[in-house]
């Protein structure tokens, strides 16, 4: 989710896509860390003693990696790089490498499906161990078996539910009173920039019919990114359009029971198809995020088409009541969560044209967002379009629940009044809320995606007394889905304490656990820890920082946070909570304001505090203090962590409040409120403060403000064969107002990151970045100069990751394989010399497999040093078997960057058994950047008995 994209070779316009960047030292650096050299000044401009070693450093390392691991390239290129035995399923957070628990970062998916390429800058060496390529909670790399030991089993630690809060006196998940109709509709494909292939325009209607009074509000759900194609029970794809005889995965027909259960409270419900975004998405710089907006807003158009026109609609849409375009809620899943988000914001602040699928006139009116355990991997929600986020605690896709930044990232961004809301769901996994995602219940193949392996999970495996069945999630989904609708879309405000952290429960949603906070509606702003607050007592930690000393979560915590998810670096300035460890009762913790804030309209102070999973009764004294001194203690927090494993995101701020009245008996002046004190009241313990605000019920009108809106572009250039070249980022500037975003630009040379805060308008006040490209006539990878943006004050982000690239432009060295010892006797080495035509600056590595030899005796499992065999295969010599039936047997040889050779060596043994000669027979294949195979031709050695 989060969360690099390093491009493929065989088109310009598809190179060095850099979807995810984790970045702050140089790469040479971290090639001089390993050889021993002192660090990145020296590494900036090494000599050539010194890159010798870096290279043989790095060949040192690469020997190090497990199978199916590798580094590639040098420098700025250099990229650590998976390729699975198999393409990998789609899925909504796409691989992660990770190193022990730890993330790296995300790679880049290339068209194979198999070939995963990660760039290394600002990765240290120490990092690179125990490494691990996940898909969610799911490991690619090694069998699940091998995870043995990594869930907490500490004896008498017990899973337990969250305290069952009092019912909300209005259940939305109650069926309305309106008839309904079901149907779907196939209209023309249409084609999306960057996608080669045209995408579908199919979805399923379900609606009140065509008697039902008046015109009817219009909710639209969108799939995530699973599956495309499927031929059989076990057998699903990717592909796009699918292939002969496969069959489209019917996965926007997965929210049937929210939609039956909206339309028969008066919703017209239209769930779209989105296969051709999934089986494309791969090729796109936001994972798809501006397609998935396009196809939404093509629907919206249509459906605009037809209220105007009944007589030129569907016949489904013909049988169902008309639909009301200024009431639209949008229900993304997953990735379409994310689709959705972006389809409010281009809804209100147009898109460049290049980059939109859509661009026609917006004649709708998005009153709110659902978004079902969504992706954001720009972490840059739309601030003024009201939103509910489902966080499912056992979520295997999205494992770290970045959905939490549709709440977090709109705090000080737009004006305010749009409530922002978090629905952590317990027990509750991705895959379930839709039924085709669900076994048992979907057409084709569906699973669990929280994987458990051999050892059960506490709180998350099926078996736990905390884990929903796929039923109670689907109906407790449904429950505050209709909430949302109650909410965003009817201006309900009885149902407002189901999504606001008042501690409400919907009967409707049966047994599952269900906690709540939200930002926006009738807050205040008063303690939003940043740089400009003092701490005393605690201290102000960083939300995602790699220094364990400042980071508010460091490692070996059981589990992670929502809240400090990683965006596109491994320090973020401008995020920060407040974290607080006592060993004793009344250590006082004080957070003083830079200035004076005003709570005094509010009714009491609501605070988002997270303890740990699985705590039991903290307590925390609230006070508060003025500017005069005056001081008073305003009630008690009682707090009980969730529960949580260390495979979780269990640290999640819970809403509590306390009311002001007591300040206002002890004559406070809530109109200059300096300091908040926590006082620990529990032997000991550790919280950490997300922040406060002043509360009072009701939601206020929801008006979008005028703001300027930031596109980052990717601009691709040929390196050329000499001298340096000057290219400005592409960034657009458009919309109205002046703003505030934070600028991050990567220097590929040196692998830092440097950040600040720039003001833009549209009127060409904007952001200038100049990128140096110095050319050379070597093979090498493709070098990105990577430039991201987030949004802090008065502004909108679209694309917010770009920059320029510099595209090799050289061909790569043929690959020559010679004979150095061909024939030999049993007990000595066969040996080949791997040339290659001239220098590189990128790795080159070539796979040797074995081929059956054609004629006479082949060269077996017995004739071969033991050792040898295990490393290359992980078999067995017994039974004697042909080297070439051994599975999964292949050599691989690694011609580093400035080498133009390296030698292939297979040992043999001494056997004392007399037989003829024996032959074994190879093949070299290389794979381009692409994933592409380039396969030699055959060669042979020959082994004679000793005697």
């Amino acid at each position: 989710m989060s969360p690099g994209r390093t491009g493929e070779q065989t088109d310009h316009e598809e190179k060095q896509l850099i979807r995810f960047r984790r970045t702050g030292i140089a790469a040479a650096a971290l090639l001089a860390a390993v050889a021993g050299s002192p660090g990145p000044a020296q590494a900036q401009q090494p000599s050539a003693g010194s890159v010798r070693s870096a290279t043989t450093a790095t060949a040192d390392l690469d020997r190090r990696l497990p199978d199916g691991w590798r580094i590639t390239g040098e420098g700025a290129a250099t990229q650590l790089v998976w390729r699975a035995d198999a393409p990998v399923p789609p899925s909504d957070s796409g691989v992660v490498f990770y190193s022990g628990h730890e993330t790296l970062g995300r790679p880049h998916e290339s068209r194979d499906g198999r070939t995963f390429r990660l760039p290394l800058r600002g990765i240290g060496a120490e990092r690179l161990t125990d490494l691990r390529a996940r898909s969610g909670e799911r490991r690619l790399d090694a069998p699940e078996e091998e995870e043995k030991g990594g869930h907490d089993r500490r004896p008498g630690l017990a899973a337990t539910q969250p305290v069952r809060p009092p019912a909300n006196p209005v259940d939305p998940g109650r069926p309305g009173a309106y008839r309904t109709v079901t149907g779907e509709y196939a209209l023309h494909s249409i084609r999306l920039p960057g996608f080669a292939a045209p995408v579908e325009m199919r979805a399923v209607v379900v609606a009140p019919t065509a008697t039902a009074p008046g015109h009817r509000p219009l909710a639209l759900f969108l799939h995530g990114r699973h599956g495309t194609c499927f031929t059989g029970r076990d057998d699903i794809t990717g592909d796009w359009p699918c292939p002969a005889g496969a069959k489209p995965v019917p996965s926007h027909r997965g929210y049937l029971r929210a939609q039956r259960l909206l339309a028969s409270q008066g919703y017209v419900t239209v769930s779209v198809s989105a296969n051709g975004v999934n089986g494309q998405d791969h090729v796109a710089e936001d994972g798809g995020a501006q397609a998935r907006s396009s196809l939404v807003r093509q629907h919206l158009a249509r459906w605009a088409d037809w209220a105007a026109h009944r007589s030129s609609a569907p016949r489904i849409v013909r049988s169902a009541a008309p639909a009301d375009l200024s009431r639209v809620l949008l229900v993304g899943h997953s990735r379409g969560g994310e689709g959705v988000n972006r389809a409010a914001t281009d809804s209100l602040y147009r898109a460049p044209a290049a980059q939109d699928g859509y661009r026609g006139p917006v004649r709708w009116h998005i009153r709110g967002t659902v978004l079902i355990g969504p992706t954001l991997f720009g972490q840059n929600p739309a601030p003024d379009v009201p939103s509910m986020t489902i966080l499912p605690g056992c979520d295997g896709d999205v494992s770290d629940l970045q959905g939490e930044m549709y709440v977090d990232g709109t705090r000080g961004v737009g004006r305010g009044a749009a409530l922002h809301s978090a629905v952590y769901m317990v027990g509750a996994n991705h895959n379930y809320f839709n039924s085709e995602w669900t076994p048992g219940q979907a057409q084709a193949p569906a699973e669990d995606d929280f994987w458990s392996g051999d050892e059960p999970d506490q709180v998350c495996s099926r078996s736990a007394s905390t884990r929903l069945t796929a039923r109670q999630q689907q109906a407790a989904g449904a429950t505050y889905l209709a909430a949302a609708a109650r909410v965003f879309v009817a201006g309900d405000d009885r149902v407002r304490p189901l999504l606001d952290g008042s501690n409400r429960r919907a009967p409707s949603a049966g047994p599952a656990r269900v906690l709540t906070h939200a930002v926006g509606g009738r807050r205040t702003p008063a303690f939003l820890p940043d740089a400009r607050v003092t701490v005393d007592g605690g201290r102000l930690c960083n939300q995602v920082d790699t220094d364990v000393d400042s980071a508010c979560l460091g490692p070996g915590e059981r589990g992670g946070s929502p809240h400090f998810v990683m965006w596109e670096t491994s320090k973020e300035p401008g995020r920060h909570a407040v974290a607080v460890r006592w060993t004793a009762p009344g250590t006082t913790t004080r957070v003083r304001a830079a200035r004076a804030v005003d709570v005094a309209a509010s009714d009491a102070l609501a605070l988002r505090v997270i303890v740990p999973p699985d705590s039991r009764d903290t307590r925390l004294d609230v006070a508060v203090a003025d500017a005069s001194g005056r001081r008073a203690v305003l009630g008690r927090l009682e707090l009980d962590g969730l529960p949580g494993t260390d495979r979780t995101a269990s640290f999640w701020g819970q809403e509590v409040r306390v009311p002001l009245a007591a300040a206002t008996r002890a004559g406070l002046d809530l109109r200059r409120v300096t300091v908040l004190e926590l006082v620990p009241r529990s032997r000991s313990g550790r919280a950490w403060l997300m922040d406060a605000w002043g509360w009072r019920a009701g939601l206020p009108a929801v008006r979008a403000a005028g703001m300027p809106r930031v596109d980052v572009g990717r601009l691709s250039v040929a390196e050329g064969d000499s001298g340096t070249r000057t290219y400005h980022v592409p960034v657009s500037v458009s919309g109205h107002g002046r703003g505030t975003v934070r600028l991050f630009v990567a220097d590929p040379a040196t692998g830092e990151t440097t950040a600040r805060e720039v003001t833009v308008r549209p009127d060409g006040h904007g952001i200038d970045v100049r990128v140096r490209v110095r050319g050379n006539t070597r093979f090498g990878y493709d070098v990105a100069h990577d430039v991201f943006v987030k949004a802090v004050r008065g502004a909108v982000v679209g694309a917010h990751l770009g920059g320029v690239v510099a595209v090799n432009d050289d061909p790569a060295p043929a690959l020559r394989v010679t004979p150095v010892a061909d024939q030999v006797a049993e007990g000595r080495s066969l040996k080949w010399k791997v040339s290659l035509s001239e220098v590189a600056d990128a790795d080159i590595q070539a796979y040797f497999g074995l081929l059956p030899v054609t004629g006479g005796t082949e060269l077996s499992t017995t004739d071969v040093d033991p050792r040898w065999l295990r490393d290359h295969s992980g078999a067995q010599p017994e039974p004697s078997r042909p080297l070439s039936s051994v599975e999964e047997l292949y050599v691989f040889v690694d011609v580093p960057a400035g080498h133009t050779g390296a030698e292939l060596t297979l040992p043999t043994v001494v056997d004392r058994v007399a037989e003829p000669e024996e032959t074994v027979r190879l093949r070299s294949t290389v794979y381009d950047d692409t994933g592409e195979p380039h396969e030699g031709p055959p060669f042979t050695g020959t082994v004679r008995d000793a005697s």
